[in-house]
């Protein structure tokens, strides 16, 4: 029976030889990722249960990263909670290292896993491969407990990608282009699969940028090739895939495209939608009050470098608040090394230590009513940065950074 890899990743994790889209199948959880947005509420119910217990502590992973360091006692009372029951339980367990998805990029995903993660951007470890998707409260404690879940087999849509981006484009560009193509609800309860030669010229930075945003498209997972490029992340990083997946030659698609990645251009998603984009050029006369370069999608250090290289030599707009974020400590440092920070400090931006921050809106970087971000954050819905009646726009790292010097919205060639 010819499978897709999403397919083909249930069926290992549901312990079957095959299983096809609409099936629900009893699986094996490899791994359970949960943040400080939501724990605090899964220990409450652990601690309600009747018999509570643990399947195997080894697959749990917890990262403090949403508010960090916490901004009142409230956030502080849960952080603690989180951080006790962890020590007393032997959960693996991560503060002030940096953003859940990063983290666990850097030490945890492996290619052919099932992961549960209480975020819904846990898309984002299809770049390796593996397929990440978020869940609720419910469904991460009953998956703690048992080691199992449930899950629905999705349907593919499968995007086959043709060529390379032009200098000046990036990948987040592309996703915002794919997700403006089929709608924030285009892949709802799919799983959005990348493959084609064009794949091979994106660096893991790129994939990771690309298979997290496929939520904002309603998507229950992403999915990644993995080639040469993911196996050598995975040898720098020390480790084995648990197994390579590939969809079936004849394996059945909900929908196929195909993406010439030389047509991209820089792209801009404008307020209160992800897929309400505009090219970037187009969007000049937008004034901005904030520039935030940094979490999930673009903190990592090729994002830095590139919005060292727009920013070098320049300063920020005098009415612009330009906060730099590094996705963790890792990232931080070999920013440190590379003088990245300093370029971006000179410059006038404020470095800030690695966590969610302005994309998370609930602590760093809030802007006020009537106030314009542009972001490399996550989502640019109504209210997400701070007041109802602010501004969000999304870009890639350099037009962010771009946008800082400039004081409204620019391509990087046009500085």
């Amino acid at each position: 029976m010819a499978m897709t890899m999403a397919e083909k990743i249930i069926a290992a994790a549901a312990g079957k030889e095959s299983c096809k889209a609409g099936d629900i199948e009893t699986v094996t959880v490899d791994k359970m990722m949960s943040n400080d947005g939501t724990t605090h509420l899964t220990i409450d119910m652990y601690n309600n249960l009747k018999n509570p217990h643990i399947a195997d502590v080894s697959k749990l992973v917890w990262i403090i990263d949403h508010n960090i360091p916490a901004d009142s006692p409230k956030t502080a009372a849960s952080h603690k909670k989180m951080r006790e029951f962890a020590k007393e339980n032997g959960i693996t367990f991560y503060e002030g290292e940096g953003v859940c998805h990063q983290i666990m990029m850097e030490n945890h995903v492996r290619p052919g896993e099932l992961i549960f993660g209480a975020d819904s951007h846990t898309c984002a470890y299809g770049a390796l491969g593996a397929f990440g998707t978020g869940v609720g409260c419910t469904d991460y404690l009953y998956s703690i407990v048992t080691g199992t879940s449930w899950l629905l087999v999705p349907e593919t849509i499968r995007f086959n990608l043709h060529g390379s981006l032009k200098p000046g484009v990036y990948a987040r560009d592309l996703i915002l282009t794919i997700i403006g193509k089929i709608s924030a609800n285009g892949a709802n309860y799919k799983a959005m699969e990348f493959a084609g030669e064009g794949l091979h010229d994106l660096s893991i930075a790129d994939r990771i940028a690309i298979c997290n945003l496929c939520v904002e498209a309603g998507a229950k997972t992403a999915l990644m090739e993995v080639d040469d490029v993911a196996m050598d992340y995975l040898k720098e990083h020390g480790r084995e895939p648990k197994a390579i997946f590939k969809s079936d030659d004849d394996a059945e698609f909900s929908e196929v495209y195909d993406i010439d990645l030389s047509e991209i251009e820089p792209i801009v998603a404008k307020p209160h939608f992800v897929d309400n984009i505009a090219p970037a050029k187009d969007c000049s006369d937008v004034k901005i009050d904030e520039a935030f370069l940094g979490s999930c999608n673009n903190g990592r250090i090729e994002d830095l470098r590139v919005g060292a290289a727009v920013i070098k030599g320049k300063h920020v707009h005098p009415k612009v608040r330009f906060f730099v974020v590094p996705a963790s400590r890792a990232v931080y440092k070999q920013a440190l090394k590379e003088g990245l920070l300093d370029i971006f400090m000179e410059a006038g931006a404020m470095v800030m230590n690695p966590n969610c921050s302005v994309c998370w809106g609930a602590c760093q970087g809030v802007i006020g009513e009537g106030e314009t971000l542009i972001s490399t954050g996550t989502r640019n819905f109504k209210g997400r940065a701070g007041h109802k009646d602010s501004f969000v726009y999304l870009a890639s790292a350099a037009t962010v950074a771009a946008s800082a010097v400039a004081g409204y919205i620019t391509v990087a060639e046009d500085l």
